[in-house]
């Protein structure tokens, strides 16, 4: 691998890194506000959000 593939290979990194961090902050900020309830084997669970 010569040099300039190497430094190809590191900006698409970091481009794919960016690019999930992105979605990621996406997903977090859109997500509903309020109360999540969950019913399981233990129980119910109600916590806030």
């Amino acid at each position: 691998m010569n040099r300039s593939n190497g430094l190809y290979l590191i900006i698409g990194a970091l481009i794919v890194v960016v690019a999930g961090l992105g979605a990621y902050i996406y997903h977090e900020q859109t997500k509903p506000k309020g109360v999540e309830l969950s019913i399981g084997q233990d129980g119910v669970k109600v916590e806030q959000k």
